[in-house]
């Protein structure tokens, strides 16, 4: 199956650093946050803020995450609004990635969800 993509390029980055039999899901643009790819083993994240101005690609196996998140904006009656953002916690570190689109965000949830040992 080939794997969902927002950016060609960005798919290209994160095919060329598979591992042997490693297999691709998907992989989405953030924008300004950079990208989430989802592999059949890890994600890896894009990290625009990486120590200052520098940029990073992170994997993080699913077997490292503490939690995923759907990262809310709170509206003023302070009820729970999804956004398209995902945050994903390992290590004492919070990634977070501000997806296009809902859906896309609740794909990244859903297999991140069911990959966590």
């Amino acid at each position: 199956m080939s794997p969902v993509f927002d950016v060609q390029d960005q798919l290209d980055k994160v095919e060329v650093g598979l591992l042997e039999g490693e297999t691709a899901i998907a992989v989405y643009d953030g924008g300004d946050t950079g990208f989430i790819g989802l592999t059949d083993r890890r994600v890896i994240v894009q990290d625009n803020a990486f120590n200052g101005k520098r940029s990073a690609l992170t994997s993080v196996p699913y077997r490292r995450i503490d939690a995923v998140s759907f990262v809310s904006d709170t509206s003023e009656s302070g009820e729970f609004t999804f956004s398209p953002a995902v945050g994903i916690s390992a290590g004492g570190k919070v990634y977070e990635i501000r997806l296009s689109h809902q859906d896309k965000a609740r794909h990244v949830h859903e297999v991140v969800l069911r990959s966590m040992d």
